[in-house]
């Protein structure tokens, strides 16, 4: 295990990504300050399933624009929309709005830090819920993603496939630093970045990986286009909505019908428009 931590942190101190939601690289043993947990947050929830270079241009963007839960959670939802655009998965963006009025509403503007409390907001599961406490309060958490399966996986199971993360985690526990566990996991996360472009993906042979399904022509590309025109406009016609989005009424229907459900958009009479 000694010889493995001082693989994953060599890699790290020569290789490490500087990325915007984290402090300047300095010494392994220094930088314990704690971070910003509005940053922490949104970059998490950016992260999730979105490639890091994808995600650093919108991340600062949004904070740009909206820096912190206040000015989230006062924000329309045609601007949150408009600034996730190119990101996918929209709920992620109302997910961060509404929790941004629960943080002001509940928590006088400051994130919790109990795995409990985190989980009660929205798009906030086990992992980002621990991802969270990690990264903005430096609390020595166990957690798993694809970046850490890759590195365990190659290091300890790699003539194995099917692994599951109960074979991990005990690995996890065993390697983690308690007294900077903030920094470690960036350097898994590194090491396991840099491992699947040089590795072949050992994270393929966990239990949990699942090929991405194709993005051309399925519904989450048509809910995508629909979301993308309706913040490009104040309101938009039916006819003028099946013009722009050439498919047919039925699946753009569907869409519409799924998207006001959550919250997305409204309709009138003649016209639908994003949800205030």
């Amino acid at each position: 295990m000694a010889l493995f931590r001082r693989t994953v942190r060599s890699y790290f101190r020569r290789e490490g990504r500087q990325l915007p939601w984290r402090p300047p690289l300095l010494a392994w043993d220094k930088q314990r300050d704690r971070l910003d947990p509005y940053s922490i947050l949104v970059s998490e929830v950016m992260l999730q399933q979105t490639q890091v270079d994808r995600v650093v241009p919108k991340y600062r963007e949004w904070l740009e624009h909206l820096p912190d839960f206040r000015t989230l959670q006062r924000a329309s939802v045609a601007e949150v929309l408009r600034l996730w655009q190119g990101l996918g998965y929209n709920r992620r963006a109302l997910a961060l709005k509404r929790s941004a009025d629960i943080v002001v509403a509940d928590w006088a503007e400051e994130l919790p830090t109990s795995e409990e409390a985190l989980r009660t907001l929205p798009g906030v599961g086990a992992y980002t819920a621990a991802a969270i406490r990690a990264f903005a309060f430096n609390i020595p958490v166990i957690m798993v993603e694809t970046n850490i399966r890759s590195v365990f996986i190659q290091a300890f199971f790699s003539h194995r496939k099917s692994v599951a993360d109960n074979e991990l985690v005990p690995l996890i526990e065993q390697s983690l630093d308690r007294e900077d566990p903030r920094r470690w996991y960036w350097a898994l996360m590194d090491y396991g970045a840099h491992l699947k472009r040089t590795a072949s993906n050992p994270g393929r042979q966990s239990k949990e990986y699942v090929r991405q399904s194709t993005f051309e022509g399925s519904n989450r590309q048509l809910r995508g286009l629909v979301v993308r025109t309706l913040t490009q406009r104040s309101r938009v016609s039916w006819q003028r909505l099946l013009r722009d989005l050439d498919d047919s009424p039925q699946r753009v229907k569907l869409v519409l019908a799924q998207l006001e459900r959550e919250g997305f958009i409204r309709r009138g009479k003649t016209y639908i428009m994003v949800a205030r």
